[in-house]
């Protein structure tokens, strides 16, 4: 099968560390191209590739199968809508759009001109989540009660991004960080009946939002997702509670940290974390499925059972 010719609409952190080390190791792609207004760095890191001054420039070339729209958020509709009018496949980073009415438009556009639409999702793939999907999966913590998810930062300063402080639509915390956490306990519990959410703003002189506590609510258990930037002591990022036992688990990024060292993706070890990040898991249920709870190359779980540890007594929670 032919690889597919990507192109990426630029080559600032997303484009060198998220997605080019990947479309290049993976036979199925071909990095074909990048948008760069100014600079060169795709080619000195990639020879070979092929560098577009305008987005115009890279939609106009008839050899690009699927465009990558990386860019700041405020700009990711009306760049896929010019992809998929000329033509091209595309996947979107997150925040996919700023609302849900040019969410549907661009869904109907790709479907108009048969075209693939798709979001790019990476935080589905973090050892961390993976790990938490696979306890709720096998059932080690029975009917889930209540579970907590934080993306906390501690970056009081402003960034030298302009646009991510400027107040635009799909910019701020709930956008930027809030939609991997959105996401993940979508794919976790589904939809809710129903939300609340707090947002607010922190840091001195801001315009965007740098905070939210977002409750959802399901008809047997509650969400709680967070995300601050002035949490300098993290909390675990995960913190789930069935009535079978509970799961602990700080969040880790193994895989970014080794993307940013300039490790290519693959091999046994790729995405392994060190024992000292495991996950805690006090339960009930003594039965072991085949193989372990981990990523499908490690262990990634510290099993602590009834037996072993004194249950602690909980308050009850009342809304």
């Amino acid at each position: 099968m032919k690889p597919i010719n990507t192109a990426l609409c630029s080559f600032g952190m997303s484009g060198w560390v998220f997605h080019a080390p990947f479309i290049k190791t993976h036979t199925g792609f071909n990095l074909y191209g990048v948008w760069e207004r100014t600079k060169n760095l795709a080619e000195e890191k990639y020879p070979g590739i092929k560098t577009f001054r305008s987005l115009e420039a890279m939609l106009a070339d008839e050899s690009i199968e699927l465009v990558v729209i990386n860019t700041p958020s405020v700009t990711h509709f009306d760049f896929a809508r010019q992809a998929l009018e000329a033509g091209k496949h595309i996947i979107v980073e997150k925040p996919f759009t700023a609302t849900v009415a040019e969410a549907e438009e661009l869904i109907a556009l790709a479907a108009k001109k048969n075209l693939a639409l798709s979001v790019y999702q990476n935080r589905r793939y973090d050892s961390d989540f993976r790990t938490v999907k696979k306890i709720l999966d096998e059932g080690w913590l029975g009917p889930i009660v209540e579970a907590e998810i934080h993306y906390d930062r501690f970056v009081p300063e402003l960034s030298y991004k302009q646009h991510k402080e400027t107040p635009t639509p799909a910019v701020g915390a709930l956008y930027d960080l809030g939609s991997h956490l959105i996401d993940q306990v979508l794919q976790l519990f589904g939809m809710p009946i129903a939300v609340f959410a707090d947002i607010a703003i922190n840091r001195p002189g801001s315009r965007v939002s740098d905070y939210f506590d977002l409750k959802l609510f399901y008809p047997e258990h509650r969400v709680i997702l967070k995300s601050s930037y002035y949490v300098r002591e993290a909390m675990p990022g995960y913190q789930l509670h069935g009535k079978l036992g509970s799961f602990i688990k700080h969040k880790t990024d193994v895989q970014e940290l080794d993307l940013l060292a300039g490790k290519i993706p693959g091999g046994a070890d790729w995405g392994k974390e060190p024992e000292n990040q495991q996950g805690l898991l006090h339960t009930e249920k003594t039965e072991r499925s085949s193989g372990s709870i981990s990523h499908p190359s490690r262990v990634i779980t510290q099993f602590i059972t009834k037996a072993s540890i004194r249950p602690c007594v909980i308050m009850p929670h009342y809304l």
